[in-house]
């Protein structure tokens, strides 16, 4: 499938990133789309994890955050029946 570039501006950069790579014009635009869509897919990659980690933060929120047990050799090694 052909498209037409009209916008003279798009035409000159792409020919200059073309010239400066010595890439074919289908080529550059091939690889200039591609390297976009892999920045929008990590975006949204980082987006899916901040989600999850807020999901996670948001269910550990739930827990008492001090339950007053002292954390101290003893209460390790009653952990080990010590």
């Amino acid at each position: 499938m052909a498209f037409h570039v009209r916008d003279p501006e798009t035409d000159r950069v792409v020919r200059a990133l073309a010239a400066a790579t010595g890439a074919s014009l289908t080529e550059t635009i091939r690889v200039a789309c591609d390297a976009e869509l892999q920045k929008l897919k990590l975006a949204e990659s980082e987006e899916e994890k901040r989600a999850q980690m807020r999901a996670v933060r948001e269910r550990l929120a739930q827990y008492p955050q001090d339950e007053g047990v002292a954390l101290d050799k003893a209460f390790f090694d009653a952990l080990n029946d010590e």
